[in-house]
């Protein structure tokens, strides 16, 4: 008969069909006693029990845990602990993979981020196996700590962490970017050792431009073309409008004024085939997130006031050249007036 024991161990235990008299008994209750030979009367034989049996009190607990079924060769014994056990090691093991797994970024260290003034935007930072850790991000040029978690601790509350249940993902958002808002920030992951990366965060200001000089100087009839350009914006524009002085003039048919815009809003263009004297003034192009552009257009009849001047040889600066002009456009205006009364 084998013995299989929870400590790993095992002999073979012989159970004669009669055992003489004056043989010491195995089992005695609670207990094991071990002895040197057992007489087998069919054979004849002597049989040693192993030295094992001898350690009573360990071996009475591994019996106890042992099933046995009856077969016509004898008796079988198995241990039930034996699967438990091998249970309790594998669950341990994997728990152990799983702690031993280290924390990495699926974030390229130093990426460049560039966005635009006003629009809002998202600082990447990806972590792989963060177990029981923490991401934190900090703004490094001054080492402010903005977010630990889910939770700001920056007073600016246009900064703020994003998470989702059983993503990777724990980007830094920034609503209404400013120039003063470029930099270095730096995800953290709070384990020990603790880990980070360094995003570079590059922020663009959006213009418009008017082609052509600031100053343009037309005579009453004649052409007025001028174009609008956004230049280094991201994010396109929702719209471009053209203001003359404080109105906007998109849509001033009736006035001589056709502008034609590009679907994407980074393009326009103004036009008046026949100008007149009210058709003077500042010209702005406008969009919802560019630096606005002007230009300022004078109309009359007559050479160019500056150009008059010049040829006197008087010398004058461009502020008193605008001012002569409008000085100039405003005299004619109301000569215009009056004739038209």
């Amino acid at each position: 008969m084998l013995i299989e024991y929870s400590n790993g161990g095992s002999g073979f235990l012989i159970i004669p069909k009669r055992v003489e008299q004056n043989q010491t008994r195995i089992f005695d209750r609670d207990k094991i006693i071990s002895t040197s030979s057992i007489s087998n009367s069919n054979s004849g034989g002597n049989y040693t029990v192993p030295n094992s049996i001898s350690d009573s009190s360990k071996n009475l607990n591994s019996l106890k845990n042992v099933k046995h079924t009856s077969s016509s060769d004898g008796m079988k014994f198995h241990n039930n602990n034996s699967n438990s056990t091998n249970n309790n090691n594998t669950s341990s093991n994997q728990l152990n993979n799983e702690t031993n797994i280290d924390t990495s970024f699926s974030t390229a260290n130093y990426t460049n981020i560039t966005a635009q003034v006003g629009s809002i935007v998202e600082l990447p930072c990806t972590v792989q196996h963060l177990g029981e850790g923490t991401v934190s991000w900090i703004r490094r040029k001054d080492y402010h700590l903005l977010t630990v978690g889910l939770t700001t601790y920056s007073s600016d509350e246009r900064f703020s962490a994003l998470h989702l249940d059983e993503s990777e993902d724990w980007p830094l958002k920034i609503k209404y970017v400013q120039l003063r808002d470029a930099g270095l920030y730096e995800c953290v992951v709070t384990k020990h050792p603790p880990i980070s990366i360094f995003i570079q965060l590059n922020v663009v200001e959006a213009r418009a431009e008017i082609s052509g000089p600031s100053e343009k100087y037309l005579k009453p009839g004649s052409v007025l073309r001028l174009t609008c350009r956004v230049v280094e914006n991201i994010e396109n524009p929702l719209y471009i409008f053209w203001y003359h002085n404080n109105r906007m003039i998109n849509y001033d048919q009736h006035r001589g004024v056709n502008v034609s815009t590009e679907p994407d809003n980074r393009y326009s263009e103004l036009q008046i085939s026949q100008t007149t004297i009210t058709h003077s003034g500042n010209y702005s192009c406008v969009t919802n997130n560019a630096v606005s552009s002007s230009t300022l257009v004078h109309i009359f009849n007559g050479e160019n006031p500056a150009e008059l001047l010049r040829d006197y040889g008087i010398a004058i600066s461009p502020s008193t050249t605008l001012m002569l002009s409008l000085l100039l456009t405003i005299v004619t205006y109301q000569i215009f007036c009056l004739c038209a009364l």
